[in-house]
């Protein structure tokens, strides 16, 4: 595995206390970015003692602001966000019924806002800071310029329906919010993009592994990987606006996961 060089670069992992945020703020350390790292729970983390943590509700927009001063007064600068926080998945049973996969008028109408506002919104709302960061530095001296990635994690519930009609129209905002952020930040040098893992191990996931086939699974630290080599990729602006593949950038780049495995790209017949 070649493994990207992040070294001077300067990282923020919303929603890293679990799932696939935790290991994208893991592998972002390894490969030697400066990572910051917020969530709720985050100080209780399973992550390694350089990752900075800063506790976090990003529904509240107070908090989120001041995570972006934080790292603005310790150098003023931000290379790379990773929009992991995500709230759609909280209470999948409701009165002992599993509420998740049913049709649109017999859904919990609090999913639709546990979705919007602790995914996209917040999302947006983290972009909106961190691209102002990302402006300014770039307007400094060449050698403290940023090179700007902001990645959006999404699902391939944005091109196909699965699971229920909230979680599909949230991933879809998404994909659409991360594409018309990457048209307006061309012409800054910035690049926004929307990427799918694939079956991820996380803890939520492996509650449930023993009904489910993990042989073409990844790690959390998996994706990760993947961001650490775009953020390191000096011609990652080729795919500014896309929706893109964890297990196929992979391939692209030459990374395996932790485990020396080599996921297998879904396409969307598969998923």
């Amino acid at each position: 595995m070649q493994m990207a060089n992040l070294a001077g670069q300067i990282a923020i992992v919303t929603g890293a206390s679990r799932g696939i945020g935790r290991g994208v703020a893991h592998a972002l350390v390894e490969a030697g970015a400066t990572v910051y790292a917020t969530g709720r729970s985050i100080a209780s983390a399973s992550l390694p003692d350089a990752v900075i943590r800063i506790p976090c509700d990003h529904t509240d927009d107070e908090q989120v602001a001041r995570v972006f001063e934080r790292i603005t007064n310790d150098g003023g600068r931000l290379d790379v966000l990773v929009n992991g926080v995500w709230g759609g998945y909280a209470q999948m049973q409701e009165n002992g019924q599993f509420t998740w996969p049913l049709p649109f008028w017999e859904q919990p109408l609090w999913r639709w806002n546990a979705m919007m506002n602790a995914g996209v919104r917040a999302g947006y709302v983290a972009s909106h800071h961190a691209a102002r960061l990302m402006l300014s530095a770039r307007s400094g001296p060449p050698q403290a310029k940023s090179r700007g990635l902001l990645v959006h994690l999404s699902h391939w519930a944005a091109q196909k329906h699965q699971s229920n009609v909230a979680y599909g129209v949230s991933k879809a905002a998404t994909d659409k919010m991360a594409a018309h952020m990457a048209h307006e930040l061309r012409p800054h040098g910035i690049t926004s993009v929307s990427l799918y893992p694939g079956l991820v191990r996380t803890e939520s996931v492996m509650q449930f592994a023993a009904y489910l086939d993990l042989s073409n699974s990844e790690s959390p630290e998996f994706t990760g990987r993947v961001i650490a080599a775009l953020a390191a990729d000096p011609e990652v602006a080729r795919f500014g606006g896309q929706w893109l593949v964890v297990a196929a950038l992979a391939e692209a780049y030459h990374i395996s996961d932790i485990d020396g495995a080599q996921p297998r790209p879904l396409t969307l017949e598969q998923v």
